[in-house]
């Protein structure tokens, strides 16, 4: 039997290190070359930032990420929509078909994540399953409602100054507040009038 050389010796070394180193790799970084769990679609009209990687939490906890991100439009609503692609990393978290799903933010700049709030329906949503999401309120829909409601406001007491309306004209005419004033002067002298029906009723 002839001696191993040893180029074959090193050679060998070298196999069983990158083996091994490669094995490392996979066990520190949770790497599968299978990937476990199943993915689900989540669709949005609006996506308010939410990112690849971005994760998904099921009843406030982590239970996978966002792996994917889609606008299409869609023909038979004819509007644009918005298609998460979520991986859910275990078999075992099992989300129900009414679920809602909605778009959260960790802090009130944070970070964007998918937030699904369990349902009550006994059926699960399986590998390749489609849930319509609840679209959240953009920053410049909520902007745009508070300037609206505060030229509201403007517009009142506007006309308010100017003494339109009842209120308007009992803030600026100063005949109403006297009398006022006068009759409430006298009920206070007089508190036998409240009870004093007038005559016919």
């Amino acid at each position: 039997m002839k001696a191993v050389s040893f180029e074959v010796k090193v050679g060998m070394f070298i196999l069983i290190g990158v083996i091994v180193l490669i094995g490392m790799i996979f066990s520190i970084g949770d790497i599968h070359f299978i990937k476990p769990g199943y993915h689900i679609k989540v669709l949005f009209n609006f996506a308010n930032g939410i990112a690849l990687n971005a994760p998904v939490r099921l009843a406030g906890i982590e239970v996978g990420e966002v792996d994917n991100v889609k606008i299409y439009y869609d023909t038979s609503e004819q509007r644009t929509k918005v298609e998460l692609s979520t991986w859910i990393k275990s078999k075992d978290f099992k989300i129900e078909e009414d679920s809602r799903a909605v778009i959260n933010t960790l802090g009130l700049l944070g970070e964007k994540y998918l937030e699904i709030f369990p349902g009550e329906s006994e059926k699960t949503l399986e590998e390749g399953s489609v849930l319509t999401g609840i679209d959240p309120v953009s920053t410049e829909s909520m902007t745009m409602e508070v300037k609206e409601l505060l030229n509201s406001f403007k517009v009142v007491m506007e006309r308010l100054e100017k003494g339109e309306g009842t209120i308007g004209r009992f803030l600026t005419d100063e005949s109403i507040y006297n009398n006022l004033e006068a009759f409430t002067e006298d009920i206070k002298r007089n508190p036998w009038k409240l009870m004093n029906k007038p005559k016919g009723e």
